[in-house]
């Protein structure tokens, strides 16, 4: 088993070996897979490279690991040339004082690329192997979960490696309330797994810290406190690990937007980013780029066809082509392109081809089951209504209500040329008298339409709705809270955007849905949940924000329908 040995600096063999041009040019090719940084060029006086201690680093992981999950479980730890070359810099390049130059690293690559394995293999390196007494190393996360992750790599690698089995001992592997952790007892060391929604490190004195998915993190606390627990330690490191987030403040765009000053700086110690003890390790593609391009997505994944298949990538790109809103998130998670939050959301050619082909007949749908979203305004607003009825071939027909205060449509028509006068003489709209909604209109219009169609439920906003809702239990209905977050909208989000690209949402053409859906800006969270966003939306979104919580809750029914193999004396040979 590999075990912790430095090469001497003060002698000048020692350097003469560690840092001769034969060793720096055996090195260099390594050094320029990590993009657009120069180890050598950052590197300060006295500053040199331990070739040694970089070999040893990155033998451990073939010699003393094996892969925990996936295709080669069971099999050594081979890192690929860019985890060689990242490890190489960490563990190779050393002050004058013989301590490790880098004391923070930044690994910002694209999703499925092996970065908890390989910090799982540094963990037990740095736990083991570096003679550090009573070390403490920690891995982090935003949730218990995400913190787990790197935690089952380590576990997993201790059990199948019968010199680190005897030495460590794995706590908490199978669930329970034990914290999970790995000790090594003969060097009073351990490691632990944080997450920022349960844990803090206070107190911590921290010679290693692996903090995961910046662009999870809520907060800068867990990160900032275990980075400044290091204080005390002689050669402590702090790597952070992401992908790309969207364009907002968070710590995972501040550590990007340093990490590109430091790979840019070039040594230049007078300039931004000058900081030869942060390595900046930044695979992504650029905006210019062509993202269909398989060379392109290389740039953001340098384990492509080794941990993310290369015909995985291409699938996720048919996807994005063929759904807007799939885009962002291919752009974000498999290219580490920063993207805005939102996204122009429905592709307008397709919603008209549908409205040409297709027509909403109120008079055929009477009796029919629907579904119906109710998206109340403020008093002074639009509000809207919107009938969903199933179909036999998993489509969707919708019937659109719209109620305007008179006073706000005469407004708005003058002021922003919204042409409700024209929706209202055309029957599009209802215009309420005076100059705020009257909720009362519109409960009498839905207890008309419960008499012609046969409403199973009702999705109402739970906002300002308590007397709305009151009256329509009242009459009988089947009302359901319908919340506004990423959790009820997201998966009614993507199925909308499905049947429209697909054809099989029969909107009618109604002209006041469609002027929505035109304005329509969708909001994705960093798990690449969708919703809609009426404060980012360029105009009024309310029907489509109705449709979706109508299309939710037929979605849930559907889920909802008893198989036919449940069903008393059915037969199972059919």
């Amino acid at each position: 088993m590999a075990t912790a040995t430095a090469t001497n600096p003060r002698t000048k063999a020692a350097r003469k070996r560690a840092t001769g041009p034969k060793v720096l040019a055996k090195w260099r090719a390594l050094f320029r897979l990590i993009p657009g940084y120069d180890p050598i060029a950052s590197a300060t006086a006295g500053d040199w490279f331990d070739e040694q201690a970089a070999e040893q680093a990155i033998a451990f992981f073939p010699e003393c690991l094996k892969h925990v999950k996936g295709p080669k479980a069971g099999q050594p730890f081979e890192l690929e040339r860019w985890q060689k070359a990242v490890t190489g810099c960490l563990f190779g390049w050393k002050r004058s004082d013989g301590l490790r130059r880098y004391r923070e690293c930044l690994l910002y690559v694209a999703k499925k690329n092996g970065k908890s394995a390989w910090v799982a293999g540094l963990i037990l390196y740095m736990l083991v192997c570096d003679g550090e007494q009573g070390a403490e190393l920690y891995s982090a996360a935003a949730s218990r979960d995400q913190a787990s992750l790197v935690f089952a790599h380590a576990a997993g690698m201790v059990r199948q490696e019968s010199h680190l089995s005897e030495r460590l001992t794995v706590y908490g592997a199978r669930g329970g309330s034990v914290t999970k952790s790995i000790v090594y007892e003969d060097a009073f060391g351990s490691y632990k797994c944080l997450a920022a929604d349960a844990n803090t490190a206070d107190g911590a004195n921290v010679h290693m810290a692996a903090i995961d998915e910046l662009h999870r993190h809520k907060t800068p606390e867990l990160a900032e406190v275990l980075q400044k627990s290091t204080a005390s330690r002689s050669q402590p490191l702090v790597i952070y690990t992401t992908t790309a987030d969207y364009n907002r403040e968070s710590l995972c765009n501040t550590k990007l937007k340093y990490a590109r000053q430091v790979r840019d700086n070039g040594g230049r110690s007078t300039k931004p980013g000058f900081d030869p003890e942060f390595l900046p390790v930044i695979f992504e593609a650029s905006t210019e780029d062509d993202w269909t391009d398989p060379a392109v997505w290389a740039k953001a994944n340098p384990n492509m066809d080794v941990s993310v298949p290369k015909s995985f990538l291409a699938r996720e790109c048919r996807k994005a082509q063929d759904t807007p809103s799939e885009l962002n998130n291919f752009l974000r998670l498999h290219l580490n392109i920063v993207t805005d939050s939102d996204v122009a959301f429905f592709p307008m050619q397709e919603w008209d081809a549908v409205g040409a082909e297709c027509t909403v007949n109120e008079q055929e749908l009477q009796g029919h089951d629907c579904f119906t979203g109710v998206d109340l305004s403020s008093t002074r607003d639009i509000t809207a209504v919107v009938h969903c009825f199933p179909d036999e071939d998993g489509g969707y027909s919708v019937l659109p209500r719209f109620f305007v205060p008179e006073h706000t449509a005469r407004d708005r028509e003058r002021k922003d040329g919204v042409p409700y006068s024209a929706w209202a003489r055309e029957g599009f709209i209802e215009l309420t008298s005076g100059n705020v909604v009257d909720y009362d209109v519109i409960h009498e219009h839905i207890k008309a339409d419960g008499e012609q169609f046969h409403i199973r439920e009702i999705a109402i906003d739970r906002w300002n709705s308590t007397q709305l809702q009151t009256q329509l239990i009242g009459d009988g209905f089947e009302v359901v809270p319908f919340g506004q977050g990423f959790a009820s909208m997201s998966a009614p989000t993507k199925e909308i955007e499905k049947l429209v690209v697909e054809g099989t949402f029969n909107h009618g053409n109604n002209p006041v849905l469609r002027w929505m859906a035109k304005n329509t800006t969708a909001e994705t969270d960093a798990a690449g949940n969708l919703k809609p966003s009426k404060k980012r939306s360029s105009e009024k979104i309310d029907g489509i924000v109705a449709a979706i919580m109508a299309l939710g809750r037929a979605m849930v029914s559907e889920g909802e329908k008893e198989s036919v193999y449940e069903k008393p004396g059915a037969s199972l040979w059919l």
